[in-house]
């Protein structure tokens, strides 16, 4: 069964002008609008004028794609919740409640306009690699790396609403569905970010990254602008964020998690982007761009992340072995030969 997103406009969206009495014998009436004598016909000429004019508004917008799914709602949660348990055994959590309810906050306002079929749950992993995942079943992790890169509230939010895209299209279990592969090391993670490496190996057992396709991170691209649109954000935050991770990742080979760098932020994917946000989303009069709240909020978490530095690095190193191909380092602390 064929499984792509869906089309900008849904032919169940689209309204006939023929249906509704406004094209007759190869022209619209409102050719002929002031030429009519009649007010009722004049009228029917000028509603059709409004309401073509505000269809973009009124119901055209992108809504996520469905396709073949062996999962349940229900079973798609139940996976994520057990996914999301080996991750907070293994992976360094945020715990600061001020920060986690800015962070949740956020996704829950972005949530609400989106059209995601599960409660979602945000969390807020420390990791020094640009990324941020979703789980099965609405569980969004970001890391406290793409956080701190974000340069305003807009921005932050402009990731969160990505991965909403593929919550809300339910990419994950989809994609699990297409590949025949139903265990738990099969379940993808989404561009912004990916386990491997990300988490140091750590999770490299209870969780293997498959790639979304190319359509997929289209499809996110675009709900996620929406999303950030509709919740009162600037859609042009995701341009500047997708640019500020390209630019990171040219200067800093290897900040960005792997599976971000395998859909890479290319040229094309940013005009687009750009494309979209100009050509499918109504004009506001005001967004929000930043407050003081992120403001306070990041140097917080600034803070947090150089105490918890200080303190690994003040920490005894413990004896490791080395692996294949690595070599001896002498300020290694290695195990002692028997």
């Amino acid at each position: 069964m064929p499984d792509s997103a869906a089309h900008i406009v849904p032919a169940s969206n689209q309204i006939s002008l023929r249906t509704l009495g406004f094209y007759r014998n190869g022209h619209f009436w409102w050719n002929h609008l002031w030429k009519c004598d009649n007010t009722v016909e004049r009228m029917r000429a000028v509603v059709a004028i409004i309401v073509l004019v505000a269809l973009p508004v009124l119901g055209l917008a992108q809504k996520p794609s469905s396709g073949l799914n062996v999962y349940s709602v229900e079973k798609e949660i139940a996976l994520g919740k057990r996914l999301s348990q080996e991750i907070r055994q293994q992976a360094r959590i945020v715990e600061d409640p001020i920060i986690g309810e800015f962070v949740n906050r956020i996704g829950q306002n972005l949530a609400r306009n989106s059209e995601v079929p599960f409660p979602i749950t945000f969390t807020l992993l420390e990791s020094d690699e640009i990324g941020a995942f979703t789980l099965p079943g609405g569980f969004i992790y970001v890391n406290t790396a793409i956080f701190t890169l974000s340069d305003n509230e807009a921005e932050l939010a402009s990731v969160i609403a990505h991965e909403l895209g593929h919550a809300a299209a339910r990419h994950a279990t989809r994609q699990a569905t297409r590949q025949q592969a139903l265990s738990v090391a099969s379940v993808p993670a989404s561009i912004f970010g990916g386990l491997p490496g990300m988490l140091a190996g750590q999770l490299a057992g209870p969780l293997a990254f498959n790639h979304y396709s190319r359509a997929y991170e289209t499809e996110a691209d675009l709900l996620g602008i929406q999303y950030l649109s509709q919740a009162g954000y600037d859609p042009e935050a995701s341009v500047d964020m997708f640019e500020r991770v390209q630019a990171t990742e040219r200067a800093r080979p290897g900040a960005v998690a792997q599976l971000f760098r395998s859909h890479p932020m290319t040229s094309d994917r940013i005009a687009k982007t750009q494309k979209d946000i100009g050509t499918m989303l109504p004009n506001h009069a005001e967004y929000v761009i930043n407050t003081s709240e992120y403001e306070d909020v990041r140097a917080r978490l600034n803070d947090l992340l150089l105490a918890h530095g200080a303190k690994d690095a003040a920490a005894p190193r413990k004896p490791t072995l080395l692996r294949e191909g690595e070599s001896f380092d002498e300020d290694r602390p290695v195990l002692p030969r028997r």
